[in-house]
């Protein structure tokens, strides 16, 4: 049985329940080969630095792994637009 494009999308998208752009979603733009814009771009660099920033402070393995998932969830469903600000870059 084919799965119907429009309900992968109501189930795979936010589109159903109106949220907002994620940094997944600008990945998946991107490695679908569409172009992403300056600030988009800037977005992505700016979540993986706060990324990369936020594991290697873990003090343990438990910490590391709250973080990682914490991490996820603002990735998935969190506005890119946020990573736009310079509070995630501040040490």
């Amino acid at each position: 049985m084919k799965l119907d494009k429009n309900l992968l999308e109501k189930f795979f998208t936010k589109k159903e329940i109106g949220g907002e752009v994620s940094v997944n979603d600008l990945r998946d733009k991107e490695f679908s080969g569409q172009r992403l814009a300056p600030e988009e771009k800037q977005a992505l660099n700016n979540f993986d630095r706060y990324r990369i920033k936020i594991l290697n402070s873990s003090s343990d393995e438990e910490t590391f792994h709250n973080n990682y998932r914490q991490l996820q969830v603002i990735a998935n469903l969190g506005d890119w637009k946020e990573f736009l600000k310079g509070d995630y870059l501040k040490d």
